[in-house]
């Protein structure tokens, strides 16, 4: 058989054993992967010291289980280098599709936009943008449209936004955040001109992945609490 070479973005690697490592990968063709890499502590073996994050990597994988065994890796272009409140950003781009995506399942836009994203954090573009871009497409590629039609069809002027049902008006005090209407819709328009819409989608997209994720914290945000 072949091998298939194929680009790709190291998310996370953990120690398996003394010689052993797992990392998941962002693959061009075959989304998230996971692979056991055998690391030597030969002066001559470099496999570890390329596999850096936010690095792009040309990768060949073996194996026919869902965990697959890194046969071969090389640098394929200069290391995205990030610093400050940017290197936050990427570790937690890095951390979402570790947490939320599934397994070998290709996803079409996610690999280019990530490197997109990448590169406009290398050059020190606004942060909050890039976050909510790629926290809309990841969605989109998990399957969940955030349906605004209902929110401009009220005369409502506040929302809430409950995971199973979508928008609803605030009729009763509820454990959850308030949306205004106004900037709801504003957001379903792509018109982020004013500060107040930015800090309602940011309180919005948090409250959707924290519900994905369980209600289990992001080691990255805590990066930036720290800071």
């Amino acid at each position: 058989m072949k091998e298939l070479e194929q680009q790709a973005f190291l998310l996370h690697s953990r120690p398996l054993r003394d010689n052993q490592v797992i990392a998941e990968f962002l693959t061009e063709l075959n989304g998230k992967v996971s692979a056991i890499v055998y690391v030597s502590t030969s002066l001559k073996s470099n496999k570890k010291a390329l596999l850096q994050p936010f690095t792009p990597l040309t990768i060949v994988l073996k194996g026919k289980g869902n965990l697959k065994t890194l046969n071969r890796v090389e640098v394929s272009s200069k290391s995205f280098l990030l610093s400050s409140d940017h290197l936050y950003s990427g570790f937690y781009l890095n951390e979402l599709q570790v947490r939320l995506l599934g397994e070998h399942v290709p996803y079409e836009s996610l690999y280019a936009l990530y490197k997109e994203c990448l590169l406009q954090l290398s050059e020190k573009y606004e942060i909050e943008p890039i976050l909510r871009r790629f926290e809309n497409t990841l969605l989109e590629e998990l399957g969940l449209t955030i349906d605004f039609s209902y929110v401009s069809e009220q005369n409502e002027r506040e929302f809430y936004y409950l995971p199973e049902q979508g928008f609803i008006p605030v009729m009763e005090n509820l454990s959850q955040p308030r949306y205004n209407q106004a900037h709801l819709i504003a957001i379903n328009n792509q018109d982020y001109s004013h500060l107040e819409v930015r800090k309602t989608h940011k309180v919005l997209m948090r409250q959707i992945i924290n519900h994905l994720l369980g209600g289990k914290p992001l080691n990255s945000r805590q990066l930036f609490k720290k800071r």
